[in-house]
């Protein structure tokens, strides 16, 4: 079966666009690096009267022990399941599935094609009007009932000929209702719905799990008309169980291609670069040691500067990294999509100078991230 496509980008055309944002991001070096000299210098931690002179959309958070607290976690958190919760399942017998009718002590009725025939090619058809024929009694209704129904009906309607009539009634074949599995599986297909309840987690194993460019926080379900959305990374991280929803048939299960969620490196560190968030939280401290680190002795580790936007605000952040415990503070602080991490050279200018240079630079990054999205 082939998957459903959703838009893919070739690995030539992420190449192009990843060389395009790091080429804009190394030209924007040069700028930003003579913006951040000055023969002025400036007391770590920042104070609130040092700030005043601030536009009002931006806000300055010197990071420290009693607030990191606040951004140790994705602000994005788990979306919790749109589909409804109900997680018991019973199967219920429809056209095309084929029974087998065992009646205990009367092996004419259990196997009537021959003892050697298997339980399917035995077994009895259900029809498209929802019936089979059965020995003595003729149409039996089986589509839209479970077995135990199937199998009282039967008793029932045998005792006429039989005493006391012992009857086990089995789905042999599977074959009425089924879910389909499409997207960034390796292997998409259909799969029949059994007396076993079938979850998310289990369909999408079923197909080969899921690819590495697979956006498991986007996944739909379509079921009757309606698209239901699914976070299914919040049940594998999170342990939201109702991110893991049993399925139903003619559900149509799709897992979207990841989309580019990105941080950007600058300033005086070794390697800067597109930091990749999609696949795991990246704290701050990561992003600066997996990019080789600060470029010493050039870069001041009191002015790591993370940019943020909140709408129409911009937030700044300001870690001391120039001490372990403020490197230990960074471990906590995780990256959000479209962050500018700038670490500033030393001398210092002044700060309100600093701050204000860099931003038509933070708006630059997220217009070109939001051209390229």
């Amino acid at each position: 079966m082939q998957a459903i496509a959703h838009s893919p980008v070739t690995a030539r055309a992420r190449s192009a666009r990843a060389s395009w944002l790091k080429g804009m991001l190394a030209a924007m070096l040069l700028p930003l690096g003579l913006a951040a000299c000055s023969d002025g210098y400036v007391s770590f931690p920042i104070t609130a009267e040092s700030q005043r002179d601030l536009d009002e959309s931006i806000e300055v958070i010197v990071l420290d022990a009693t607030n990191i607290s606040d951004f140790t976690l994705p602000a994005r958190g788990h979306g919790a399941s749109t589909m409804p919760s109900g997680r018991q399942w019973t199967y219920t017998v429809g056209p095309g599935d084929v029974l087998s009718v065992i009646v205990f002590n009367h092996p004419e009725l259990t196997s009537p094609a021959g003892a050697e025939r298997s339980a399917v090619e035995s077994g009895f058809q259900v029809s498209a009007a929802g019936t089979f024929n059965y020995p003595y009694i003729g149409a039996v209704q089986a589509a839209g009932r479970p077995v135990d129904q199937i199998r009282g009906d039967i008793a029932q309607r045998l005792a006429t000929f039989i005493p006391d009539p012992q009857v086990e009634v089995r789905v042999a074949a599977y074959n009425s209702q089924a879910i389909v599995v499409s997207g960034e599986v390796r292997t998409p297909n259909r799969q029949p719905l059994t007396s076993v309840a079938l979850s998310l987690i289990e369909a999408v194993n079923a197909a080969g799990g899921f690819t590495d460019d697979a956006d498991l926080r986007a996944v739909t379900v379509q079921r009757s008309g309606r698209v239901y959305h699914v976070d299914l990374q919040g049940f594998l991280s999170g342990g939201l169980t109702q991110n893991n929803p049993i399925l139903r048939n003619g559900d149509v299960v799709s897992l979207p291609r990841r989309r580019a969620e990105e941080a950007y490196l600058l300033g005086e560190v070794a390697r800067p670069d597109v930091i990749d968030l999609a696949r795991e939280p990246v704290t701050l401290t990561q992003a600066i040691t997996r990019r080789g680190g600060m470029i010493a002795p050039r870069a001041d580790a009191r002015g790591v500067l993370v940019f943020r936007l909140q709408g129409e605000n911009i937030r700044v952040f300001q870690l001391d990294a120039s001490n372990p415990a403020g490197l230990l503070l960074g471990t906590r602080f995780v990256l959000e999509p479209r962050d500018v991490v700038y670490i500033l050279r030393s001398p210092l200018q002044r700060w309100n100078d600093t701050i204000v240079r860099l931003l038509p630079s933070v708006q630059a990054v997220n217009a070109a991230s939001n051209l390229t999205d």
